[in-house]
């Protein structure tokens, strides 16, 4: 009986840690992390500022924002984040990948510490 509460303690201890660290490991194993820190833009805006410029209140609004951050990522493109064009991703667009990317797109605007939205977004109409 110890040994099944010990269990149960341990399988919630993971419950509640696993979700942050497994989406930030999503977003390692899926390249993100070359282009975007958590807190510093590199080549693309840090997880801050897409979380900054991404946020809204109104739960409508923010899951069309999540969808068109998906499909940015998906199609790639140029203009949003300034000069330097991000490169499609194509590969997340359906399947087990596409539900990867969701879960990356919701730790980054569930998860990670809020920063500043920068001058040069421009977000797609």
């Amino acid at each position: 009986m110890k040994s099944v509460i010990a269990l149960l303690s341990a399988a919630a201890l993971v419950s509640f840690s696993a979700p942050t660290l497994a989406s930030e490991d999503l977003a390692k194993a899926n390249g993100c992390t070359a282009c975007h820190q958590l807190d510093k833009k590199v080549i693309g805006p840090a997880y801050g500022q897409v979380a900054a410029c991404y946020a809204s209140k109104d739960a409508k609004k923010l899951d069309a924002n999540k969808a068109a951050l998906a499909k940015h990522v998906i199609e790639g493109g140029a203009g949003v984040w300034g000069a330097i064009p991000m490169p499609a991703h194509p590969q997340l667009k359906d399947g087990a990948k596409n539900a990867e990317l969701k879960k990356i797109i919701d730790w980054v605007m569930k998860d990670v510490k809020v920063t500043e939205c920068p001058k040069e977004f421009k977000p797609k109409a």
